[in-house]
C-alpha cells in the first residue's frame, strides 16, 4: 500500500493553510486510488448533485441533499483513515482492531441511511 510523502504543514497564514490544502488534496487522492467504496460514493455523488437542481424543494431542502451526499464521502474519508491507522499497527487479528474498523463501517452505514432517509424526505414532501 502507497504511503504518503505529506508532512505535517509548517508556516503561517496562507502559506500553512496552501500546505494544508495539498496533504488533504494528497488524502482525498489517496483514497480515490486505494479505496473502492469511497470512488463509488464519491461517483454517486457527481451523479446526484445536478439532480438536486431539478428537484421542486426550498434551498434549504436542496442544502441538505447536498450535505447528506457529501456527508457519505467524508465519513468514508475517517473510516478509510480509521483502516489505514488500524493495518499499520498490524495485519494479524486483534478484537480492538476488528471493532475499530467495524464502527468506522458502521458510522459510514448509519450515514448512508441518513441521506436515503433525507433524499426520501426531501422527494416525498
Amino acid at each position: 500500500m502507497p504511503t504518503s510523502n505529506a508532512s505535517k504543514p509548517n508556516g503561517k497564514g496562507v502559506i500553512r493553510i496552501f500546505r494544508a490544502s495539498i496533504n488533504a488534496f494528497s488524502g482525498v487522492k489517496a483514497c480515490w486510488i486505494n479505496e473502492s467504496a469511497f470512488r463509488q460514493e464519491v461517483i454517486l455523488c457527481l451523479v446526484l448533485y445536478p439532480v438536486i437542481f431539478f428537484i421542486d424543494a426550498a434551498y434549504s431542502e436542496k442544502a441538505l441533499l447536498f450535505l447528506s451526499l457529501t456527508l457519505v464521502a467524508i465519513v468514508e474519508l475517517i473510516n478509510s483513515a480509521i483502516e489505514c491507522a488500524v493495518d499499520r499497527i498490524g495485519t494479524e487479528h486483534h478484537e480492538l482492531s476488528g471493532r475499530a474498523k467495524d464502527m468506522g463501517a458502521a458510522a459510514v452505514m448509519l450515514t448512508i441511511l441518513m441521506t436515503v432517509s433525507v433524499w426520501l424526505c426531501v422527494i416525498f414532501n
